[in-house]
């Protein structure tokens, strides 16, 4: 939107493959980073967990062990993964809206921002809902709230 004559040399083939393995290996170390957390509680209690799947978040509720570190390595990946595609969403919706604004007529305002607005609103789903059920301090006097959140940014986005 901000430069739509550059868009085919920007977003060339080659850059679009690079960003792809980007995210892919991005998230394999997040999920591998999670593993290791997991792999360091050495007990568990008999729970259940009441959701579609065990959700890193809920593994330091379950541990009969002092997790204060692995509650802060959490929190530090939370940061990190969260705060710098919050960051990119938000610097990118500056540069499209005060393009959009500088555009003359009505009808291509209107156009451009329908098509953002449908694309932020699953972005906001998506993080409100994730950050929602991850940050959240007491996850398992809601189990349903839990599922709902993780089904959510999960199935619906």
């Amino acid at each position: 939107i901000c430069h739509p004559l550059d868009y085919p040399v920007i977003m060339n083939p080659c850059f679009c493959g690079f960003l792809v393995l980007l995210s892919f290996f991005l998230s394999l170390l997040d999920s591998q980073l999670h593993n290791w957390i997991a792999l360091q509680i050495t007990c568990f209690k008999d729970v259940e967990i009441p959701n579609f799947f065990c959700d890193p978040s809920q593994h330091p509720t379950l541990a009969c062990c002092d997790t204060f570190t692995n509650d802060i390595v959490m929190y530090f990946l939370a940061a990190i993964f969260g705060f710098l595609p919050i960051s990119g969403t938000f610097s990118s919706y500056y540069k499209i809206v005060s393009s959009i604004l500088r555009v003359s007529s009505s009808s291509g305002k209107y156009k451009a921002f329908s098509t953002c607005g449908s694309h932020l609103s699953v972005v906001c789903l998506f993080y409100g809902t994730g950050f929602g059920g991850d940050l959240s301090s007491d996850m398992s006097s809601y189990p349903r709230k839990g599922a709902v959140a993780s089904v959510m940014y999960t199935v619906v986005t």
